[in-house]
């Protein structure tokens, strides 16, 4: 039988249960919050004790099914809602702020597939016969996170991974765990050794980035939602009895209706110019990534429209915050184990090779890329590349706790020059397909070449800020 929109109120509802016992959890056990778990990765941790293959299964098959197809769905619209309501400053301004820490990010990025490839190609290969797919899961995992692999799941299934998904939730799994224990060791070991910052800088942080660096979604957020959503400030407001958040669900909607066309496009052109082989690998592409430009194809029209009012970058980043729960909740809750299971050791072997590039480029590029404040700009970054972006801030205000350095804003400002292609951008999306489509050895030089450029780039602009 098909599913029944009852079947989705239920599936809802079950999800609803598990963040509110996740939350209990985290509120009611100290070691959870010091450790920086989120609740909803506590929460799909519950929800696989009653998935589907957990040892105690209480849902219908229905129900499961909606779970394991809702991250493909909810990824979309996190993405959508990037850059809607923020006000983009121009690009100079954000090169300038913001390039050291965008090379730096590059070259970890980059250096995952470079590290991930070249493990495939000579070890897991030769010995495990593992699929070439598999040299993009560090990425994936650790700079995309859990919306980004479950987005990716049905990339991996149509190009003949279909363990893509659950490898990819159990990497940004333990890229969130480990990046807490490393980063946190990292810190202590930093201080140490007089890595920090101990003078007081001038700089202080604008309003909007001490804003941003607020945990999002702290409890002053959810009640700012209120006040933010409440209303719509336009000079037709006085006319509009539509609510505000409806407004900013619509516009993110629209945003992701944009997406679908642009990957409806891409695939009827595919199909113009290289025929059907081309169409249907375009095919494989996930609209999420489209969906973020969609987002900023919204944006710029608000802008240049002067209607950004319309537009609440508070209720849209609650928003996605709903959405990027539901979906790691769902994502953990219906992770396939037997699939994890029988390729455990490959696996194993791809995340230590992620954590040692990440710690190696953390510790000697670093300290060559970045001119001032070289720890607290890497220890972002790695707490990023690792885990995800609220990691990385965590790290930062374990290092800066007073906002001594610059970091907090050239780590924001980077957002918008690296998020685009990286950590579920386009080359995230469509790096399965290179694979497939150049090879994995091509794919290797490829990566290569794309490190050593985001390096030269970054050493080049430290030694430019040293000398300036």
């Amino acid at each position: 039988m098909g599913l029944k929109l009852f079947d989705v109120l239920v599936a809802f509802a079950g999800l609803s249960l598990l963040l509110l016992l996740g939350m209990a959890l985290r509120q009611r056990l100290r070691w959870l919050r010091a450790l920086g778990i989120p609740e909803a990765l506590i929460a799909g941790l519950l929800g696989l004790l009653i998935g589907p293959f957990g040892p105690w299964s209480i849902f219908p098959d229905e129900i499961y099914r909606i779970w394991s197809q809702t991250p493909g769905v909810l990824i979309s619209l996190v993405f959508a809602t990037l850059f809607l309501g923020q006000q983009l400053p121009s690009p100079r301004v954000i090169w300038n702020r913001a390039a050291g820490q965008t090379a730096f990010g590059m070259v970890l990025g980059f250096g995952q597939y470079l590290v991930g490839a070249l493990l495939v190609l000579a070890v897991l290969q030769p010995l495990f016969g593992t699929d070439p797919l598999m040299a993009a899961l560090i990425e994936v995992g650790f700079e995309g996170g859990h919306g980004t692999a479950a987005g990716m799941g049905p990339t991996f299934t149509e190009l003949g991974l279909p363990s893509g998904e659950t490898l990819g939730l159990a990497m940004a799994t333990v890229g969130v765990l480990t990046a807490v224990l490393l980063g946190s060791t990292l810190v202590v070991i930093g201080r140490s050794r007089r890595w920090l910052s101990q003078e007081k800088s001038e700089a202080v942080a604008s309003p909007r980035l001490q804003k941003m660096e607020k945990d999002p979604m702290s409890a002053d957020e959810r009640l700012t939602l209120g006040a933010a959503a409440g209303t719509v400030e336009s000079e037709h407001s006085e006319s509009m009895t539509i609510d505000a958040l409806t407004v900013n669900v619509a516009f993110a909607g629209g945003a992701v209706g944009l997406g679908i066309l642009l990957k409806e496009g891409l695939t009827q052109l595919g199909e113009v110019t290289g025929g059907e082989g081309t169409a249907r690998l375009l095919a494989a592409i996930p609209v999420f990534p489209l969906a973020m430009v969609g987002g900023l194809i919204v944006q710029v029209l608000l802008q240049r429209s002067r209607q950004t009012r319309l537009v609440s970058p508070v209720a849209q980043a609650s928003i996605g915050s709903l959405a990027m729960d539901l979906l790691i909740t769902a994502a953990m809750a219906s992770l396939n184990l037997p699939l994890l299971e029988e390729n455990w050791l490959p696996f194993a072997l791809l995340a230590a090779v992620g954590l040692t590039w990440n710690i190696c480029a953390f510790l000697w590029l670093a300290p060559r890329i970045f001119s001032d404040h070289w720890f607290e700009r890497g220890i972002a970054d790695f707490g990023q590349g690792t885990g995800v972006t609220a990691t990385g801030l965590l790290l930062l205000r374990m290092a800066d706790p007073f906002g001594r350095s610059r970091a907090m804003e050239a780590f924001s400002f980077k957002q918008l020059l690296f998020e685009p292609f990286l950590g579920g951008g386009l080359v995230t999306a469509l790096s399965p397909l290179l694979i497939v489509s150049w090879g994995l050895p091509r794919f290797s030089v490829v990566a290569l070449l794309l490190t050593l450029a985001a390096l030269l780039i970054g050493l080049r602009l430290g030694r430019k800020r040293q000398r300036s």
